[in-house]
């Protein structure tokens, strides 16, 4: 990438506006020799591939005021992917980070592949094509000023968005914003700043958006004011995806005060107001019969019943020696901080959506078809998001909303409650793992793992509608599952003949890609049965670990956890440090954690009555290439570090009789004060590759298993079913059936 030249396009635009190239799919890397699949091709590889053909549709402009704009074909969700973009225009234009404006592009179907937010994949597949993008502009921008200073381009540069030229003479970009724009499309070279000279690129920066963050100015989608969009909320069924059979009091609940509407639609019944505490009190006050749901009667027993009979075969005992494990993964809710939320705005001859998507394209041509529409009929802007951790990879506010919107004739803003997300939103499927390794003396000869799990929805596809249709239909959902299980699935030991497996089984539930997909599991499953094995051949698990390593950047992120967090020193019984490694998207991570299972501390009561051990310290070590912004990259680290936690000791939902038990966040125990390490360190290494990593998802799967392997150290016995504290019913469940109390706190303030 030093110094290198790249073709681009200034556009044809009233003022300056530049382009990549429509670039070619590079091939995948077939001289690497491995038998892993990832080390020649990974997901993240396939979808930069895919995106690259339509990378030149990502523009730059500059306008008059000084400022320069890019539409990002992404999500914005808190991840920080706008300051990072912004970061990169502003290093190869030599512009003021605060005179960056990235927005949000709205859906647009000839992107293709190319606004799919997920994966880890934005920085990846976006890093070259918006550097190329801006540094047309900077040579653009040089050329206009230039002539308007009556120097040459030799005798000219940008620095802080001014063209400086001979004898203290300068002009703003603004002022040549509309200088340096063409009529006609032109073909143009550029070349990118060498690392060397990054000046942006590799320093901590804080969010462009932090200010309007944290003084409540910054709008999502329910802050929106769209004329004529009223609150909206839907009464929902007490089992999963249960159906309206009868509503015995429609035309009483309409009359109640500030509702305008009452209709029935196909998740339930909806009801428009002027307020949402209005729409909350409407919604408990219906009384509604429900036909039974997709998981009638089932309970977690029943379910993980189900998983055994449909693991698949381990095959044939070895016949050397080997260390096993089978583990039990429960669901967990795909909940983020914002609720599920659309608005929308339906008429006979076109309709205009505004919500949270990370694949915006489906979204458009899936409610066309549902609309009779044609796409250029259908407009979906995307908002920025309060977290998604996968939950926005799915439509189903935004299909509601128009539905809705629809039947009635008048435009909605549909939130869900709180306890919809948790009891008919998006979850973590239930999962088991089978995992075996053969060994003799101190060779490794094999690694098996089976995994098997209620079926992961991955309706979205890569971003489009077909491979969205596909991986909808019958057989071909679980092909593509198990592509994907494939090449997102990394080993990094040299443990021999290496066979994973992936099975699906159970349709029965709306679930959904959490953060970081299948690798948490599997991570947890596979660091678990490495600890048992190190025992067994009476080594040390760290070095053990290091002995099997034959990458240089998984050996260098484990041993610097290994030193920053003093491994291996003595703590007192009960206690117990934990290490675990992970690799994916050409980057790594390695955690170290220390935990507290001393009785004292697994019998302490807190105020919401949850229980159990207390990880202590953790010490989380990261590679994900060249980094952008160094404090977005800890941030995301940090994140990272609480959901695996969360994994492995606290979060889970309880099906019970086809329905979850939690109906908010104050019964589901994600990781809390008490629980959070008091000792938190997070380590960036640096950077050998040149090329940015994924990152968004790396930290989480290490730090479950971590955290998974201290627990067996400290208590003696290897966990086997998570999160740990599952068992543990630690509140009383609200009714099934609407409407829900809330406690403490008024449904008002939930809704809110």
């Amino acid at each position: 990438m030093d110094r290198r030249r790249f073709l681009g396009f200034v556009l044809a635009a009233p003022t300056l506006m530049t382009a990549a190239p429509l670039l070619s799919a590079a091939p995948a890397r077939a001289d690497v020799p491995s038998a892993d699949i990832t080390d020649v091709v990974d997901l993240n590889d396939l979808m930069t591939l895919a995106a690259l053909p339509t990378s030149g549709l990502i523009t730059v402009q500059v306008h008059t005021d000084g400022t320069v704009s890019l539409a990002l074909p992404r999500a914005e969700v808190g991840q920080g992917i706008t300051t990072s973009t912004a970061m990169l225009i502003a290093e190869e234009m030599d512009v003021p980070l605060d005179r960056v404006r990235v927005t949000l592009a709205d859906a647009r179907p000839e992107l293709l592949f190319n606004q799919l937010t997920g994966g880890s994949n934005t920085t990846i597949a976006t890093y070259t094509p918006v550097r190329v993008a801006a540094a047309v502009a900077r040579e653009r921008l040089l050329q206009a000023g230039a002539v308007a200073l009556g120097a040459t381009t030799a005798e000219v540069r940008i620095r802080a968005g001014t063209v400086h030229g001979p004898a203290g003479r300068s002009i703003g970009i603004g002022d040549l914003a509309e200088r340096a724009a063409v009529l006609k499309p032109q073909q143009v070279t550029a070349e990118l700043k060498a690392s060397a000279e990054f000046t942006v690129i590799g320093t901590p920066r804080s969010r462009v958006d932090a200010l309007e963050a944290v003084t409540g100015r910054k709008k999502f989608a329910m802050d929106l004011a769209v004329p004529g969009a009223a609150p909206t909320m839907v009464c929902r069924p007490p089992t999963i995806n249960g159906k309206v059979e009868s509503v015995a009091n429609a035309a009483e609940v309409r009359a109640m005060p500030g509702v305008t509407d009452v209709v029935v639609i196909a998740s339930g019944v909806a009801v428009r107001a002027r307020t949402f505490g209005q729409c909350v009190d409407a919604v408990r006050a219906l009384r509604v019969s429900w036909g039974p749901g997709t998981a009638k009667g089932k309970s977690d027993a029943s379910v993980l019943a189900g998983l055994r009979v449909a693991e698949p075969s381990m095959g044939l005992p070895p016949l050397t020696p080997s260390v096993e494990g089978r583990f039990t993964f429960h669901f967990r809710s795909n909940s983020a901080l914002e609720t599920n939320c659309a608005i929308a705005d339906v008429r006979p001859d076109r309709a205009e959506i505004w919500s949270s998507l990370k694949a915006p394209i489906v979204a458009k041509e899936a409610i066309a078809a549902k609309l009779g529409l044609p796409l250029s009929a259908v407009t979906v802007h995307v908002t920025e998001g309060g977290g998604s951790f996968g939950r926005k990879l799915f439509f189903d506010a935004a299909l509601e909303a128009v539905e809705i919107s629809k039947k009635i004739g008048k435009p909605v803003k549909l939130m869900w409650h709180r306890a919809d997300d948790s009891r008919q939103g998006r979850t973590h499927p239930m999962a088991t793992s089978r995992v075996r390794i053969a060994y003799a003396g101190g060779t490794v000869l094999s690694y098996k793992q089976r995994h098997t799990s209620v079926s992961t929805d991955l309706g979205h596809g890569f971003g489009e509608i077909v491979t969205a249709f596909a991986a909808k239909l019958p057989v071909a959902d679980l092909a593509f599952s198990e592509v994907f299980f494939q090449l997102s699935q990394s080993m990094p030991y040299d443990f021999g003949a290496n066979s994973r497996l992936l099975n699906e089984t159970d349709k029965s539930f709306n679930t959904g890609s959490m953060r970081n997909v299948y690798s948490p599991d599997v991570t947890c499953a596979r660091e678990l049965v490495v600890d048992a094995l190190a025992s067994r051949m009476g080594k040390d698990p760290y070095r053990f670990r290091r002995d099997f390593l034959d990458d240089d950047r998984s050996r260098a992120v484990l041993d610097k956890v290994a030193e920053a967090g003093d491994w291996g020193r003595a703590m007192p019984d009960g206690t117990a440090q934990g290490i675990a490694l992970h690799s994916e998207y050409r980057s790594a991570s390695a955690v170290l954690v220390e935990i507290d299972c001393r009785p004292e501390t697994v019998g302490r009561q807190v105020r919401d009555g949850v229980t159990g051990p207390r990880v202590t310290k953790v010490v989380l070590a990261v590679d994900a290439g060249l980094t952008v912004n160094p404090r977005g990259l800890d941030a995301q680290m940090m994140g990272c570090a609480m959901d695996g936690i969360a994994l492995a000791l606290t979060s889970s939902l309880h099906l019970r009789d086809g329905y979850f038990l939690e109906a908010s966040w104050d019964n589901y125990f994600y990781t809390r004060q008490w629980n959070t390490p008091p000792e938190l360190k997070i380590i960036i290494m640096p950077d050998t590759t040149g090329k940015p990593g994924g990152a968004g998802e790396l930290g989480v799967a290490a730090t479950m298993a971590a955290v998974a392997c201290a627990y067996g150290r400290a208590t003696g016995r290897m966990p086997t079913s998570f999160p740990i504290n599952h068992e543990t019913l630690a509140f009383e469940p609200k009714p099934a059936v609407p409407p829900i109390p809330q406690s403490p706190t008024d449904g008002r303030d939930h809704a809110h």
